[in-house]
């Protein structure tokens, strides 16, 4: 599984000072009981290993109820691996389950803070993570539900562990899938990867009017607005369906991040009863949403799932309050500067837009915390006048020009401020 470093600004100055001290604590004191904990996963004992493997490194397995997001990072004087769930009962674990060994000799866990729980690794030496995964399969058949965690070390030089142990690669991983959160792409630095989320798909059509169904003319627009991305050079284009399928909303965000997204654009052109609301609208995320009607179209989409066949509520892990708190503390107003670009480029571009074209509402297909996210409504197909706009060839390459330069001029703004970010 890949890897990737994020900036460690983000856990603040303290944090990093306390780690330390916080793993010294926990290796002094023992296990803990998880007390206060909801108890998101608890620990399989009997499915959990941990060895010194052949070649002089370490094999570590932690079977889960379920998956969690977790994150590492090393630690030195004595050398340690820590690792941080989301919010694990370690109570269930006997004293001498997890027996230490000539390469680990010491290994500790418990509570860290509300909703976190960590466990440290002390290391005999200088090791380096050769790969860290979460199998929500390999446990199936005798713990439905379960994940294993499984990590393998190798052993490294001491000069490598310690720069490592000085900036530190904290990964964040979610619910099974690696969710590195990489720093922001500078412009000049290659072409902006632009993921487009052409809605619905297959048996869920989406809204449908006078035989127009909302997946097809969407698969037909982001076809073209990947066009204009490319004709203007500066994009790459990345489609999560090209082709009238279902893709759920957790596989068109995956999809996003394995294609390391530098933003993510879902693309719609729903339907509310009354046929009142009209014009191109652009959401970002929010708990809250900006009125009644954009809260029942979040929970139209989401329920295409649902009705689909794919319960989205065991996923809840992928967006935990804690991940949210510190991905977003740089990804939202980058996220709120992109929906302002594109309102602007499409005002410009096709001139009459929703009455409120900057709107907010809770669609999981935006709850990719370390990627800038919106969902453009290009129009309501229960308007006579936006269902002929979203049928005429001439609007829609008008409205995918106003993107791009939306796009473009978002870019050379997001650049030009990453460096004040970083500080």
């Amino acid at each position: 599984m890949g890897r990737q470093a994020i900036d460690m600004k983000v856990f603040g100055a303290l944090q990093k000072l306390a780690a330390v001290a916080l793993a010294a604590l926990l290796l002094a004191a023992g296990p803990a009981r998880a007390e206060g904990f909801s108890a998101l996963a608890h620990v399989l004992p009997g499915a959990s290993v941990l060895e010194d493997a052949a070649g002089g490194g370490i094999a570590f397995s932690l079977a889960l109820s379920q998956p969690v997001p977790y994150r590492m990072h090393h630690l030195t004087e004595p050398p340690r691996l820590v690792i941080d769930f989301r919010e694990v009962d370690f109570s269930a674990l006997p004293p001498g389950a997890l027996r230490p060994t000539a390469r680990v000799p010491a290994l500790r866990f418990g509570a860290l803070q509300p909703g976190w729980s960590r466990m440290v690794l002390e290391l005999d030496g200088a090791y380096a993570l050769q790969s860290a995964g979460m199998d929500t399969a390999a446990l199936m058949a005798r713990h439905p539900g379960a994940a294993l965690l499984t990590l393998r070390l190798t052993p490294t030089d001491a000069e490598s562990f310690a720069a490592s142990a000085a900036a530190p690669e904290d990964v964040l991983f979610g619910g099974g899938q690696a969710s590195p959160l990489p720093a922001p792409r500078l412009r000049g630095e290659g072409p902006l990867i632009v993921v487009l989320d052409p809605g619905h798909g297959g048996i869920d059509p989406g809204a449908e009017r006078d035989g127009y169904r909302e997946s097809e003319l969407m698969l037909t627009f982001a076809r073209e607005l990947e066009e204009a991305l490319l004709r203007d050079g500066g994009f790459t284009a990345v489609l999560t369906r090209d082709e009238d399928v279902f893709v759920s909303l957790e596989a068109r965000v995956r999809q996003a991040r394995k294609a390391s997204a530098d933003v993510f654009l879902s693309l719609h052109a729903d339907a509310l009863p009354g046929g009142g609301a009209a014009g191109a609208t652009v959401y970002t995320l929010a708990e809250e949403a900006t009125d009644a009607a954009a809260a029942a179209l979040a929970e139209r989409h989401d329920r295409a799932d649902l009705l689909a066949g794919v319960d989205l509520s065991a996923q809840d892990d992928l967006i935990a309050n804690v991940l949210i708190s510190m991905a977003r503390t740089e990804t939202t107003p980058r996220t709120d500067q992109l929906a302002e670009a594109l309102v602007a480029g499409l005002q410009e571009s096709v001139g009459r837009m929703h009455r409120k074209p900057r709107q907010a509402a809770g669609f999981s297909v935006l709850k990719a915390p370390d990627i800038p996210s919106v969902l453009i409504e290009l129009g309501f197909m229960s308007n006579a006048q936006d269902l002929a706009n979203l049928t005429d060839a001439e609007w829609r390459a008008a409205a995918a020009q106003g993107i791009v330069s939306a796009l473009r001029a978002w870019a050379d703004e997001d650049a030009a401020e990453a460096p004040l970010r970083r500080r």
